[in-house]
């Protein structure tokens, strides 16, 4: 059950890769999920909040994604971890970014500071009390501010099954290449009814943790807000599932075909 909340915004992060360039988001955002492990244990919750804020004056998002084992899965192995990003309202680029994790006792305490203008990630290891500057990408997300970002400025409108999509994004000490499927359309039955999404499938890194590349999936209202709905990964042990079970404060209406 390690890595609860990395794979929750890492898939999310590629969810939203069809939206308008009208915002799907704002301030007050909020969203829980309810994670499952292999179809039968309740292993965890998730939180994504979106907030106002401020970096050396300039006006940000402040998000932060909370991810936390429940039930008797914590009596073995514990979770709790905590990411942040502050990103610009208008070019929803970057400036900061906090990964404080606990899982099992493996811990990371890392901050990262973006400098955009000049590609430079300045990447701050508080448990390990050290200091590096990487280069980075132009435009770099964190994998927090990619989901909000790809949200705002890529469109589906010609998109086909099939056809995949690129982007970049920087984490911990490394830079990131996301590469995803675009799946097609369907209607799926959820805690709040009947609703229409789409469907993707990322590309991740067979070994350790994921089964094989292509073992994530995802499914995203097909509205205005892009609401990530529910994700399905099969692990090298078992498989992960979760599911958008609360939200509030959405931009747009939330449309639902049949109410439960």
């Amino acid at each position: 059950m390690k890595n609860i909340l990395f794979i929750l915004i890492t898939v999310l992060a590629i969810s939203n890769t069809f939206a308008q360039q009208e915002s799907a988001f704002q301030e007050g955002e909020w969203f829980r999920f309810e994670m499952s492990y292999s179809g039968f244990f309740k292993a965890g919750n998730a939180t994504l909040a979106v907030k106002n804020s401020s970096v050396k004056g300039k006006p940000v998002y402040h998000v932060v994604g909370k991810g936390w084992t429940t039930g008797a899965i914590k009596w073995f192995f514990k979770v709790k971890d905590r990411y942040e990003s502050y990103f610009d309202k208008t070019t929803l680029l970057p400036y900061k970014f906090i990964r404080n994790i606990d899982e099992g006792g493996h811990t990371k305490d890392i901050e990262i500071e973006f400098d955009q203008q000049n590609n430079k990630a300045h990447v701050h290891n508080k448990k390990k009390k050290k200091r590096i500057v990487v280069d980075t990408k132009p435009n770099v997300q964190d994998m927090v501010s990619m989901y909000y970002y790809l949200r705002n400025k890529i469109e589906i409108e010609n998109l086909k099954p099939g056809d995949e999509i690129q982007t970049d994004m920087f984490f911990d000490e490394e830079n990131y290449g996301f590469k995803l499927k675009y799946l097609g359309e369907e209607t799926i039955e959820t805690e709040f009814g009947e609703v229409k999404t789409v469907k993707f499938r990322p590309y991740v890194m067979a070994g350790r943790v994921f089964k094989e590349e292509e073992s994530l999936t995802l499914w995203v209202s097909k509205d205005k807000n892009k609401v990530p709905l529910r994700i399905k990964a099969d692990l090298a042990v078992g498989s992960l599932r979760a599911d958008l079970n609360a939200f509030k404060g959405l931009k747009h209406p939330f449309n639902i075909i049949t109410k439960n």
